[in-house]
């Protein structure tokens, strides 16, 4: 990764989805927007298989020369063209995978269509200023491979992911997780800010069950409605309405079948 004129960030990724998108206007008719998204699913807290607990493999600290026979160890593992490159400064440049499980929908600027991959690619100014937006629903699983510096932090990792995409929602909403599989358990653990990935990476080897990467909402306890805008705030209140009024018509209904069927039973007993 190298620094641009005004000092942001400049990534360069490849790109890789397994699904297509939905897109849903808030302008729009619920029915889409329920088809991906309800509060129950998405704001109410369930139990999860995944453990927030924090890996216990060692991330040592590492010379240069053991960076560079680390480095030759990860490329004679992989069986790709994602390799990693020592620089003359002593960083090094490689590859991350960042599975993108999002349940909850992003805002991105409304246009005529939705925006596609190529679009994304496109620079955009820093100040343009959204008048209106589109709920956005990632596509389920998307997985996207990106080139970074071993200094990119992992708040970088999710800046230019949500830049990419056009989102513009707080990245406060999003956390990167490191993701590693152990005795037919998953243990998952938050990344702070400041923490590297590429590095990582590096420390655990190529293997996607030792350790992996996943972009998720970032569940701190409570929801923070203050990260929401207004537009979704309504969104979520008229979903609550209708769950509400969807629950109560199954309860009305189930009473009444069951009603029926004890009126059907004593109607086929004789009297006395």
């Amino acid at each position: 990764m190298s620094d641009t004129d005004a000092g942001t960030p400049a990534f360069e990724m490849t790109w890789s989805s397994t699904t297509s998108s939905g897109y849903c206007s808030q302008e729009d008719s619920d029915s889409e927007l329920e088809q991906y998204f309800t509060a129950r699913t998405s704001l109410v807290r369930k139990p999860r298989r995944d453990q927030d607990e924090p890996l216990e493999w060692e991330k040592p600290i590492l010379s240069q020369s053991e960076i560079e026979r680390k480095i030759k160890e990860y490329n004679s593992q992989i069986n790709s063209n994602l390799f990693m490159s020592l620089n003359k400064d002593g960083s090094y440049t490689g590859f991350i995978k960042v599975q993108l499980k999002l349940v909850r929908p992003v805002s991105v600027p409304a246009t005529k269509k939705p925006p596609t991959l190529q679009d994304a690619k496109r620079p955009t100014g820093k100040n343009q200023a959204v008048k209106r937006r589109t709920s956005f629903y990632l596509p389920k699983d998307t997985v996207k491979h990106l080139h970074v510096l071993s200094r990119t932090r992992a708040r970088e990792v999710i800046e230019a992911l949500l830049r990419k995409f056009l989102v513009v929602d707080n990245p406060r909403k999003f956390a990167l997780f490191e993701r590693a599989e152990r005795h037919d358990q998953v243990y998952l653990r938050k990344l702070s800010d400041d923490e590297q990935p590429l590095r990582l990476r590096l420390l655990a080897g190529p293997s996607e069950k030792a350790l992996s990467f996943v972009l998720k909402e970032n569940e701190t306890g409570d929801v923070n409605w203050d990260a929401f805008s207004m537009p979704e705030l309504h969104n979520f209140l008229r979903i609550l309405q209708r769950e509400e009024e969807e629950h109560v018509r199954q309860i009305l209904q189930k009473y009444s079948r069951c009603r029926q069927k004890m009126q059907e039973a004593l109607g086929a007993r004789p009297l006395g």
